[in-house]
């Protein structure tokens, strides 16, 4: 794979993005648009983190009348100058919240939603506990919490897409190593089959690759298994929280998804809205 530290041009969607709406992001919504717009990202999905556990990161931090107000304001300040903005969301996934979750979806109405399983305030991946959570542990056995909640994530039918489906890999780091995961492919296949059988978009993450792990979430050929399979949404999306790491390696992500046998992404732009395509360009075979 290229390189990836350019950051993209002259693609159709980055789906992924946090404006400083969310509580680890420092960008102004009209700083990405102005950035997409030079870069030539047609369009941006807004995706800001709303969490449902209290004392959590986005518990609260913002409301939704502000973020959508915000969102739709800078929508109508930048169609005309070429960048469409979708208002979306990234929702963190836990079963014990999964009801509160639904509550929020059936009140609120979003473009596009990604479910995204993160660290719990408890979380045994966190730093101080980490070490500790894998030593003599299976690999299995270690990814086994978050596995199963991206699992119930995709059966749960709420999102468009799931985000980042083994990010798991970033906080097991160093333990585990990428070459660990990509080792162990049948530790997948709960995951892409509730994906395929909800219909639910499987995400290729490429935040990822500008983290020491240097891989993209998932690695391509998870990619490539779920098309096999029988899998045909998928998105791309550079989780960019600071202005340089919009469409960060979003090119990469393009090339795993066409090299799988992907000829199109699968997005909502609107509540309620049918599932469009949208097609990309051809792109070299990064692999």
């Amino acid at each position: 794979m290229k390189d990836p530290t350019e950051q993209a041009r002259d693609l159709p969607l980055d789906s992924h993005l946090h404006t400083d709406l969310s509580p680890d992001s420092d960008v102004p919504i009209d700083a990405h648009a102005a950035q997409a717009a030079e870069r030539g990202i047609a369009e941006i999905a807004i995706t800001d983190h709303v969490d449902f556990e209290p004392g959590a990161p986005a518990f609260a931090f913002t409301t939704f009348e502000d973020r959508e107000r915000i969102v739709r304001g800078a929508a109508e300040r930048w169609g005309p100058q070429g960048v469409q903005i979708r208002f979306g969301v990234e929702l963190t996934y836990d079963r014990s919240w999964e009801a509160d979750i639904r509550e929020h979806l059936a009140r609120h109405a979003y473009d596009f939603t990604i479910g995204s399983v993160h660290d719990r305030i408890d979380s045994p991946y966190s730093p101080g506990r980490v070490a500790g959570w894998v030593e003599a542990k299976p690999l299995a056995e270690i990814v086994a919490l978050s596995f199963d909640e991206v699992v119930a994530a995709a059966r749960s039918g709420l999102f468009d897409a799931i985000g980042h489906i083994d990010g798991v890999k970033r906080y097991v780091f160093p333990y585990i190593t990428p070459a660990d995961f990509e080792a162990a492919p049948e530790l997948y296949e709960p995951i892409l089959h509730a994906l395929i059988e909800s219909g639910t978009a499987l995400e290729v993450n490429t935040s990822g690759l500008r983290y020491p792990i240097q891989r993209s979430f998932p690695h391509p050929a998870i990619v490539t298994r779920f098309h096999e399979l029988g899998g045909r949404a998928v998105t791309v999306g550079s989780d960019a929280h600071r202005l340089d790491q919009l469409s960060w390696g979003l090119a990469d992500g393009y090339a795993i998804a066409a090299n799988a046998g992907f000829r199109e992404l699968t997005f909502r732009r609107g509540p309620g809205a049918e599932r469009v395509a949208v097609p990309f360009p051809a792109v070299n075979d990064h692999e």
